[in-house]
């Protein structure tokens, strides 16, 4: 996701929140791949905030919601109390105001559909039936079900603040916890979405796209860098693969590749000793200029001042 659809998407939380960009877009959070995004409802609303239904205007994330406190839901054409330890799915598709009657308690986080594309098996949110537009997104939780799901927000606040490599493979798998410890509470006979061959494609580009990574040693290639690339492995046009992603991810293929290949970068700079004539060659590039051009579109400063930046100690 780009800087500029990032600020547009915090943007369109700030009202929902009462809070600047700033603050609800730190500058050390990553976004390499898709977005992620956790917070404590505590931190975002004031106890003295009138107390008005707040619309999610908010359209370019999905949201999972522990609610801890008493408040109020207004979805489609339905109204509902939620009592405490609430598990509440909210989705880009369909309308949803949130009226808090008291201090509010709890956690939530947000994501954009990419973020979740390689932990689905083959479905995109909105296939999901805790996503569905005429779904009933709100699951009162047991005591044990609440406190597992704390469990699941704590380590997320954890893992997001830690500069592990790879924390955004354990994020996901966080929000897979959740979407299951919703679907529990589903009737049996809603939890087999049916998979489309769109989706089917969706999920295979991102297994091959995945496949990839990570690189453990210079000598190695990667082998698939183009739309056509792979097209030509999953067997289809290469406008159809683009149609394809770019209605489940709202991003282009090319896109998609180019964030992928700037965060395995990252990774090998802060992570490795190799030279960034190294590190490009691995990468699919000519030589260390062309690296370095693509680097910037993913970074505000060059390969070499990131690698720099990232030893410098804290």
């Amino acid at each position: 996701m780009t800087t500029t659809a990032l600020n547009e998407l915090y943007q369109e939380l700030a009202p929902c929140t009462d809070l600047n960009l700033s603050t609800l877009l730190p500058g050390g959070i990553q976004r390499e791949v898709g977005h992620f995004n956790t917070f404590d409802i505590a931190d975002l609303w004031e106890p003295t905030q009138p107390q008005s239904a707040t619309p999610h205007t908010c359209r370019s994330f999905y949201k999972i919601s522990l609610l801890r406190s008493h408040s109020r839901a207004y979805f489609a054409d339905q109204a509902l109390d939620i009592a405490p330890d609430a598990l509440v799915f909210s989705t880009p598709k369909a309308p949803f105001q949130w009226q808090p009657t008291e201090p509010q308690q709890g956690q939530f986080c947000l994501f954009t559909a990419e973020f979740v594309l390689p932990v689905l098996g083959g479905a995109t949110p909105d296939e999901l039936p805790l996503f569905r537009a005429d779904g009933h997104p709100v699951f009162q939780l047991t005591p044990a079900e609440a406190a597992r799901a704390t469990a699941i927000f704590a380590h997320m606040r954890t893992e997001l603040a830690s500069d592990y490599a790879y924390k955004y493979d354990l994020l996901r798998a966080y929000v897979l916890e959740l979407l299951h410890l919703g679907q529990k509470r589903q009737p049996a006979a809603t939890l087999h979405p049916t998979y489309s061959a769109a989706a089917r494609l969706s999920s295979r580009f991102v297994e091959l796209l995945e496949r990839q990574f990570p690189l453990t040693n210079s000598q190695q290639r990667v082998p698939l860098r183009t739309a056509k690339d792979f097209a030509a492995h999953l067997a289809v046009h290469v406008n159809h693969l683009n149609k394809v992603l770019k209605d489940s991810t709202g991003r282009t293929t090319t896109d998609l590749i180019g964030g992928r290949l700037a965060q395995e970068a990252k990774v090998l700079l802060r992570q490795t000793d190799w030279t960034l004539w190294e590190i490009a060659d691995s990468l699919g590039f000519v030589d260390v200029a062309h690296f370095s051009h693509f680097f910037r579109r993913y970074a505000p400063i060059s390969p070499g001042a990131f690698r720099m930046l990232e030893a410098t100690p804290v």
